[in-house]
C-alpha cells in the first residue's frame, strides 16, 4: 500500500501521524524506543508489515492480531471485549495500531492487566460517560510509563515538580540506575515521538524496585488487583526530554521553560511508591484528556476507539 492509501485508513483522527516514507529513522535511535530494538525492523522498512505477517512474527501467546475490517466490528463487541477473547482489532498501514502491537508483545502483562480492569469496568459505562478508572487505564495505555527508583527519596523532587533537583542535581541517579524509566508503555507516546523535537510528557506510575523487570511485573500485579489507576490522579507527569540524554541541548534556560516544565498545581498531590491514596470518584464525572506536550498541546485518542464499538 503506497504512503497516501496508508495515511487514508488513519481516518479522521485527533493526531496524524506522518506517512511512513517522512519518517526520520534516526527517531528510532532515541532512548523512548530502545525496548523495541528487537522490532526495529518493522519500524524503519520501507513498506508496512501485513497484519498477518505481524501476527506470526510477535506471536503473542493467547492473542492474536486481526485485520480490522466490516466484517470484524460486525460482531458488535467492544473494543476490550474481543481482546478478551483473543482477537486485538489491528488497522493496516497505521503508526497508532503498529507501536500498540509491539507493545503487547514486549510489555504483556500490563496489557493482560488493563484489558481484565477494562472489561470489569464496561458494565459500568453509560453513555457520553466513563469511570474515573476507565480513563486512568486508558491514559495509561495511550501515554504511560513506569519508572522505577531504587531508594524513594529520589521522588521528593518529583513530587514537588523540583525539575532542577528531579533532572539536573540528580542526574548521576539517572546515568547510574538508581532512577530509570523502566517502560515507555503508552503507544500514542510512540506515535508522537515520529515527529521531531516534540517535547513529550509522560503520565507515570512510579514503584520502588531494583530493576526494569521487578517494576514491570509490580506494575502489572497492582493493576490487576485494582491497586493502581483507580483515577486518572494516580499517574504523575513526566517531561520525558528533560531526563539526562533524553534531549540535544538540556542547559539551564531549557529547563527554565515553564510551559513544558510546569509548576506544581496548588494542592495537587500524588500517591506513594507502590500505592495510592486517591479514592475513585463518582462515576462518569469527565476526566481530564490525556496529553503530550510539544510547545501546544496535543492529546492522543479518546477512550472510546471509534473501530471498538
Amino acid at each position: 500500500m503506497t504512503d497516501a492509501a496508508a495515511r487514508e485508513a488513519v481516518g479522521r483522527r485527533r493526531f496524524l501521524a506522518p506517512a511512513r516514507a517522512q519518517v526520520d529513522r534516526a527517531c528510532f535511535g532515541h532512548p523512548l524506543f530502545t525496548a523495541y530494538a528487537a522490532y526495529e525492523d518493522l519500524m524503519v522498512a520501507g513498506d508496512w508489515p501485513a497484519i498477518d505477517a505481524l501476527d506470526v512474527r510477535l506471536a503473542l501467546p493467547g492473542r492474536q492480531l486481526v485485520e480490522q475490517d466490516d466484517a470484524l466490528l460486525a460482531d458488535g463487541l467492544h473494543y476490550e471485549q474481543r481482546i478478551a477473547q483473543g482477537r486485538i482489532a489491528t488497522r493496516p498501514c497505521n503508526w497508532h495500531d503498529l507501536f500498540n502491537a509491539l507493545v503487547w508483545a514486549r510489555y504483556p502483562q500490563i496489557k493482560h492487566a488493563l484489558n481484565a480492569r477494562q472489561c470489569r469496568d464496561l458494565h459500568r459505562d453509560a453513555p457520553g460517560g466513563r469511570t474515573r478508572a476507565q480513563a486512568a487505564l486508558t491514559q495509561f495505555d495511550e501515554t504511560g510509563v513506569v519508572v522505577r527508583v531504587r531508594d524513594a527519596a529520589l521522588a521528593g523532587a518529583w513530587d514537588r515538580h523540583d525539575w532542577d533537583a528531579l533532572f539536573v542535581q540528580s542526574a548521576d541517579a539517572w546515568r547510574n540506575g538508581d532512577i530509570a524509566v523502566a517502560a515507555v508503555f503508552g503507544h500514542a507516546l510512540m506515535e508522537q515521538a515520529l515527529l521531531p523535537g516534540r517535547r513529550l510528557v509522560g503520565k507515570c506510575l512510579l514503584t520502588e524496585a531494583e530493576d526494569d523487570a521487578q517494576a514491570v511485573a509490580q506494575v502489572a500485579q497492582a493493576i490487576m488487583h485494582g491497586e493502581r489507576l483507580c483515577d486518572p490522579l494516580d499517574l504523575r507527569p513526566l517531561p520525558l526530554m528533560g531526563i539526562p540524554g533524553w534531549h540535544g541541548l538540556q542547559d539551564a534556560a531549557f529547563y527554565r521553560q515553564v510551559d513544558y516544565f510546569r509548576p506544581r498545581r496548588e494542592g495537587r498531590t500524588y500517591p506513594p511508591i507502590n500505592g495510592r491514596t486517591t479514592p475513585p470518584r463518582a462515576l462518569h464525572t469527565p476526566p481530564p484528556e490525556p496529553q503530550i506536550r510539544s510547545g501546544r498541546s496535543a492529546a492522543p485518542p479518546r477512550t472510546r476507539r471509534p473501530r471498538a464499538s
